[in-house]
């Protein structure tokens, strides 16, 4: 993964107001820290990491230049966004060396087909890996083709760049190939889906009715002293 420019400046009020007021003004609160040295508070425009974490996924390297004169090179470690406004709240950078081995979780893609009448359970998105801090893959690769039901896909058969080592547990579950219902299965559990409807439309009713009884004594009753 190649790195990807990106300026930055040195950030000076901090809590959520100062993080609200940096937002404000398109930029992205962040904290780099790693190799023992004191946290820095900086901003990043927002712009430009946007593009950068779309273009080359959560563990695109980045080549910082702060305007107070410094340059790093960090990983995002921890990325907090708002959900609704889809918008980065805050970053956490991981500064990093050339030549320096980090562990990421990676996401992994499953390629293929597997075989007809079957379904794809997605046990783990991403893998953790050991890699070069500056050649950590954007994704990795794991085979479903012709995958029958009962079969596993696990994290030693996922494919990986050289250079890239395997961190998690070799055994761990990334895909799980399971035979997928039949018609009778899907038109097994309708009528309990009809059943609940008529309870649900039945307890309306009695509901109705109820609310309704209180009026009509009141009406009759009326109707007897006139």
């Amino acid at each position: 993964m190649s790195e990807v420019k990106i300026s930055a400046e040195p950030r000076t009020e901090f809590g959520k107001g100062g993080a609200r007021r940096t937002r404000r003004a398109g930029k992205v609160p962040a904290v780099l820290y790693g190799h023992g040295e004191k946290p820095k508070h900086i901003a990043l425009p927002a712009r430009e990491f946007a593009a950068a974490i779309r273009n080359g996924g959560a563990n695109q390297l980045l080549a910082l230049d702060i305007s107070d004169g410094t340059q790093a090179l960090a990983l995002p470690k921890a990325i907090q966004r708002d959900p609704i406004k889809d918008t980065f709240e805050h970053v956490d950078l991981l500064l990093v060396r050339r030549g320096e081995k980090v562990t990421v979780d990676v996401p992994v893609q499953l390629t293929g087909e597997a075989a007809r009448d079957t379904l794809i359970v997605h046990d783990h998105d991403t893998l953790s890996v050991t890699a070069d801090a500056t050649k950590v893959p954007d994704h990795l690769e794991a085979s479903i083709e012709g995958a029958e039901a009962g079969s596993q896909v696990t994290a030693a058969d996922v494919q990986l760049p050289a250079g890239v080592e395997l961190a998690a547990d070799p055994e761990m579950a990334v895909a799980t190939v399971t035979a997928a219902p039949t018609a009778e299965q899907l038109e097994a559990t309708l009528p309990e889906v009809e059943t609940a409807d008529a309870e649900a439309e039945a307890e309306v009713g009695e509901e109705t009715a109820e609310a309704g009884e209180p009026a009509g004594e009141e009406n009759a009753e009326a109707k007897t002293e006139a």
